[in-house]
């Protein structure tokens, strides 16, 4: 599956000519010079930034706080740079999969605008495809328990439990327990609220978090880093040497083989971007726009913040501060990396107080990509969302009180599930791509396919 990954994401790169990299620069001026502008005569539910800070939401998570630890702790350094590989060329994927979801996308007569692998598959390869398009939804449904559920609770329940054990001084098992059940619950009510309004509340609530939170955590990580920034030159060396050689034994860390390392490094950047899974563009098929590629950017621009800049942060912090040989794992490890410039208080607080958060987006927005997965599967029914919702809830109990590697286990593999029908596609349905590019690009105006179109093709 790490080989299809990023075999995708190079395939797509080739065939757009490596757009994340030669048009980076209008990447820029489409996102970030223009958060709240709408296209001119733009359909959609919500603006383009909007979709983005769900989709965002989406990826943006525990994969950039507790994931990229769990990377070094298993594969050293080394994961760090191979991290890097898969996002370089997932912005690519991510590209691919927004355009088409954007292009393929159709109004939902009792709710929002549907788009995503399962529209991208029946629109866009025919109808006998359909059973790939079910396959998806029925792995995207369940893979939502798994990626945007239960490893989000599981790292925030951590995160809380520390702070009650390190800054309280609590460590009675029977409490430290309760602690747990209490965020669960907490969660559960929390994100309940939220989800019930459907994806213009997700949209709204996830607006705020998600910059808010990046802006907090990035500073702070900025400011670890500031204060290592003569051992940078070596930390940096160490990652790509790493990632090429195995790592020694050292402290706690057990050491790694280079496979295991890329394994690590690839998977829990496929974790954090979210790209190749066919998931962020169920939410970015919503959003007003008028050109598919222009969306397309957006999706770019996600994946380049996601893995470029906040996942080589988090990296940083934790081989710069030393902690990534104490053996420790998961938030644990990001947690300690904080705690030493910032002390054990603030560094603890700050990290959870990001992971509650940053966790609260995924639960949102993963919540509409499984429902929407449903809509599809038994009907776009608003009866069959709100059923889904009240599946979906307890299972964020479940994360809270879980065990860690047994929670990421599942979600690899709901992660791979997922991705295989949407490869098929993107490999498939790459021309699509190229195609509207080389129209935007061009300033040609866009025509959306018509039903009978789709027929006929």
């Amino acid at each position: 599956m790490l080989v299809l990954l990023v075999g995708a994401g190079v395939y797509i790169s080739v065939r757009t000519k490596f757009l994340q990299f030669t048009r980076f620069r209008l990447m820029c001026a489409e996102t970030m010079a223009k958060i709240f502008r709408r296209g001119s005569g733009a359909e959609g539910d919500v603006t383009p930034f909007q979709a983005m800070s769900v989709a965002m939401g989406g990826t943006v998570g525990v994969g950039n706080i507790a994931g990229v630890a769990t990377a070094i702790a298993a594969g050293g350094p080394g994961a760090v740079f191979w991290m890097l590989v898969s996002g370089l060329v997932g912005m690519a994927t991510k590209f691919a999969e927004v355009v088409l979801g954007v292009h393929y996308r159709k109004r939902d007569a009792d709710g929002p605008m549907m788009g995503g692998p399962m529209m991208y598959i029946t629109r866009g390869l025919g109808r006998r495809w359909k059973p790939l398009a079910v396959l998806f939804c029925i792995f995207g449904a369940l893979a939502g328990v798994g990626i945007g559920n239960m490893t989000q609770c599981q790292a925030v329940a951590a995160g809380v439990v520390r702070i009650f054990r390190d800054t309280g001084g609590v460590t009675d098992a029977d409490t430290l327990l309760h602690v747990r059940w209490w965020t669960g619950g907490i969660l559960v009510l929390t994100v309940a609220l939220v989800t019930l309004g459907g994806i213009k509340r997700i949209a709204h609530v996830a607006m705020f978090c998600v910059p808010f939170m990046c802006t907090l955590y990035m500073v702070a990580a900025f400011v670890v880093i500031a204060m290592y920034i003569t051992e940078v030159p070596r930390v940096l060396w160490t990652i790509v040497e790493k990632a090429f050689t195995p790592t020694a034994a050292v402290g706690g860390f057990a050491g790694s083989m280079v496979m295991m390392a890329i394994r690590q490094g690839i998977a829990r950047g496929v974790f954090s971007n979210e790209a190749g899974l066919g998931s962020a563009p169920i939410a970015h098929a919503t959003a007003q726009t008028d050109h598919p590629a222009r969306q397309g950017l957006w999706g770019v621009f996600e994946v380049f913040f996601d893995t470029i800049v906040m996942c080589t942060a988090t990296a940083l912090v934790i081989l710069l501060t030393g902690v990534w040989t104490t053996g420790q794992d998961g938030a644990d490890l990001t947690i300690s990396a904080f705690c030493v410039p910032f002390g054990g208080a603030f560094g603890t607080a700050m990290v959870t107080f990001c992971m509650i958060l940053t966790a609260y987006d995924t639960i949102l927005a993963w919540c509409f990509y499984g429902e929407t997965c449903c809509a599809f599967i038994f009907g776009h029914s608003h009866v069959v969302r709100i059923i889904y919702r009240v599946v979906w809830l307890p299972f964020i109990m479940f994360g809270a009180l879980g065990q860690l590697k047994t929670i990421w286990d599942v979600s690899d593999t709901l992660n791979a599930l997922m991705a295989i029908p949407n490869l098929i596609a993107l490999f498939a349905l790459t021309g699509v791509v190229v195609t509207l590019t080389r129209g935007f690009l061009k300033g040609e105006p866009y025509e959306p396919p018509t039903d009978a179109g789709v027929e006929a093709g």
